[in-house]
């Protein structure tokens, strides 16, 4: 299916979703729970982290570490946690208007427990992406960058479709490779906050999906022909996924013509 048509059945899922709106405050905090976890685990999960989603689960509400597995994985999950509610929290504060403090931010609180020397921190070195021939933009670079990233975002949320420009704010972060590590997490991060602002459900990229995830960013980032469409495609098509999934949970039924 084309993007475009994708996005039309979005949208059709969102009218049919914002009928059986609003929620309760209790199943609002149940929703935020579930993809709190599963979102982490996902999002850390395409990065390499060994923890399952039990595990995850066990290491966020509980705060027990897991034997056997490195503190690593764990403080990356405690940190997700973290980042995850604040970005709900900004997602869910009205009108958005982006700026680089709330990307830094998103950042700082996925890793500071991992490495808090460069948390929050633009890269000071230059850093190379394995699997691709993609060469990321020089530590002195980032700064201008970003800065332009920040009011190019702004300028597109006027007209882009907001799962188009989800999409955009994730690709072009991970271009930009502002961080030592954790550039992933914290577009997908950004990613979803533009997501919930605009009333759509959290895009989770489920592990069994990271050759396409990669090679669709890929196909963004070549040299000769880059094409976006490949990694809308597969963004819309997670936005369906996680929108069935919210009507499974609260026993919405779609119309089977949906």
């Amino acid at each position: 299916m084309e993007p475009t048509d994708l996005l039309k059945k979005i949208d059709k899922y969102k009218a049919f979703i914002d009928i059986h709106r609003p929620l309760t405050n209790d199943e609002v905090k149940e929703l935020d729970k579930y993809f709190r976890i599963g979102l982490t685990y996902t999002s850390n999960a395409l990065e390499g982290n060994t923890l399952t989603l039990s595990e995850t689960k066990v290491i966020i509400e509980d705060g027990i570490t897991v034997g056997g597995k490195p503190l690593k994985d764990c403080f990356e999950a405690i940190g997700h946690a973290k980042a995850y509610d604040f970005m709900l929290g900004i997602a869910r504060s009205g009108s958005l208007v982006f700026d680089e403090a709330m990307i830094l931010n998103l950042h700082n609180l996925f890793y500071s427990g991992v490495d808090a020397a460069n948390a929050g921190k633009y890269r000071s070195y230059q850093v190379f992406i394995t699997g691709t021939e993609y060469l990321p933009p020089t530590a002195d670079e980032v700064p201008a960058m970003m800065k332009a990233f920040i009011d190019e975002l702004n300028q597109k949320s006027q007209n882009l479709h907001p799962v188009v420009l989800a999409a955009f704010a994730h690709k072009r972060l991970v271009e930009i490779h502002p961080f030592t590590d954790g550039n992933g997490r914290t577009a997908r991060l950004l990613m979803n906050l533009i997501l919930v602002n605009r009333g759509y459900q959290i895009v989770s990229i489920p592990p069994i999906l990271r050759l396409e995830y990669i090679n669709a960013l890929q196909a963004s980032q070549r040299s000769e022909n880059p094409s976006d469409k490949a990694f809308i495609q597969l963004i819309a098509e997670c936005e369906i996924e996680s929108q069935k999934d919210y009507c499974r949970m609260f026993r919405i039924e779609i119309p089977k013509n949906y």
